[in-house]
């Protein structure tokens, strides 16, 4: 009995590392994607996945940065956090957040999600006050995109 305990412990030791890991893999690659002279640049699997969805297209473009440090005060709290895009359109007032989740399952951490992206949104009204934040998620398993606020 012991035995099978410590069999499944490991199993589950196991995925959680694999799952780790390649998520850790794929933000890298996300990173990674650069848009310059009128093209994305990267990986050709995940730059094809961009090309194909329009609103996709225009959050990762020129007015986006990848991997944005962000740091303030929420109700005497200090919070330092990175942000995996952040679209700012000075023209428009708009600023899109879009957080990478590797996660096949949609729901299982749903909630923690929206408080993470709440805290970003709380955040960059700060910065900026007079703008339309959004956050979004982009589940990397299926390349959808998801507006959480």
């Amino acid at each position: 009995m012991k035995q099978t305990k410590l069999n499944a412990l490991m199993r589950d030791l196991e995925s959680k590392d694999f799952a780790t890991t390649a998520g850790t893999d794929m933000h890298l690659r996300m990173s990674k994607i650069v848009f310059h002279d009128g093209n994305f640049i990267g990986d050709t699997d995940i730059v094809s996945s961009i090309k194909k969805d329009p609103e996709l297209r225009e959050i990762m473009g020129p007015l986006s940065r990848t991997e944005v440090p962000l740091a303030g005060y929420i109700n005497g709290k200090f919070l330092s956090r990175r942000i995996d895009r952040l679209y700012v359109n000075l023209k428009t007032k708009t600023v899109i957040v879009l957080d990478y989740k590797t996660d096949t399952d949609k729901k299982t951490y749903y909630e923690k999600y929206h408080v993470q992206l709440s805290e970003y949104q709380e955040l960059l009204k700060q910065i900026y006050p007079n703008f339309d934040i959004k956050c979004k998620i982009l589940w990397l398993c299926d390349f959808t995109l998801e507006n959480i606020i």
